[in-house]
């Protein structure tokens, strides 16, 4: 089942990241360890924002999804079930 996953970044953490020369580094750790269909970064409230596509076959896997953005960026995450087309005409049956 795939998810919208979306990691808020505060601007103190991310700012100390940024300026330590780190970001680009935690971030692409967690994209490993992740390992998303699709990835995009932006902007939402004022904040540095990743917008992820995951594939999850179970709820036991949110945790380990979750907790490399919990511990590296200090994120806010948000885990949303979405669907493709596909999907989307297979429930409407």
């Amino acid at each position: 089942m795939r998810f919208l996953v979306k990691a808020n970044w505060p601007n103190e953490n991310a700012n100390e990241h940024s300026a330590s020369g780190k970001a680009g580094e935690t971030v692409q750790g967690i994209l490993e360890e992740i390992k998303p269909e699709a990835v995009y970064f932006g902007l939402e409230g004022g904040e540095r924002t990743m917008f992820m596509i995951v594939n999850m076959d179970e709820a036991s896997q949110m945790p380990g999804v979750a907790e490399p953005m919990f511990l590296g960026l200090n994120a806010r995450i948000e885990i949303i079930p979405v669907m493709t087309p596909e999907d989307l005409a297979k429930a409407m049956g």
